[in-house]
């Protein structure tokens, strides 16, 4: 039987340069016969969405841990009312969040703040040091977040509501914000893309980036 499984969106199930989810990843993840967790620094409507659509549970960890969903029960961890004060400052330093437009990428969250990785680094980690939180490179944001929170901690919050034994657990990811996961789980995987903090924290890393890795994993363990 497949182990339980916990996999990273970004990175993971996408296709390269930023070129959107890969369809391929679909059916193994419907087909797989134990839990499937989304663990993402996404909002958790993305997550939600993306069960829904793929017809698996709605099992997810978000926003780097600030939100779970399980099928029966939404926990939020903290607030952003931190992370918006680190913004006002960032803001009024000259700086913006750097999403042009209608900012979907915040109007969801409730735990913490994206900003875009176009955007300085250094003064952000400076003013998000000053109100106690941190900041966390996914590759794909940089993200204002609660130095206590991670996918890891939240992980194993829910493990017990889904039955499951982090030992017995399976999970592939791409960044540092992955790092406590594997930290947790039996068996870890780095795709080949991930960042030098993944790789070093995966039990694996694999030979194929993206979508492909986490194909190979996939097949692998079905």
């Amino acid at each position: 039987m497949s182990p339980p499984l916990v996999v990273d969106i970004d990175g993971t199930l996408t296709r390269p340069f930023g070129r959107g989810l890969d369809p391929r990843v679909f059916d193994p993840l419907r087909e797989w016969e134990e839990p499937v967790v989304l663990a993402t620094g996404k909002a958790a409507p993305y997550p939600v969405a993306l069960c829904h659509f793929i017809g698996i549970p709605e099992l997810v960890v978000a926003e780097n841990g600030g939100v779970t969903v399980t099928e029966d029960r939404l926990v939020v961890v903290g607030d952003r009312a931190g992370a918006d004060a680190v913004a006002r400052e960032y803001e009024a330093a000259g700086f913006d969040l750097g999403w042009e437009g209608v900012d979907t990428i915040n109007r969801w969250r409730e735990t913490e703040l994206a900003v875009s990785t176009d955007r300085p680094v250094d003064p952000l980690a400076a003013i998000a040091a000053d109100h106690d939180l941190t900041v966390v490179d996914t590759g794909y944001a940089y993200h204002v977040t609660d130095t206590d929170r991670s996918k890891g901690r939240a992980l194993a919050s829910v493990a017990p509501d889904l039955d499951i034994e982090l030992d017995d657990c399976l999970a592939i990811g791409d960044s540092e914000n992955d790092v406590s996961t594997f930290e947790r789980v039996g068996r870890s995987f780095a795709v080949a893309n991930a960042d030098d903090a993944a790789k070093a924290a995966a039990d694996e890393v694999l030979d194929e980036p993206h979508a492909d890795g986490t194909l190979s994993v996939l097949s692998r363990f079905a």
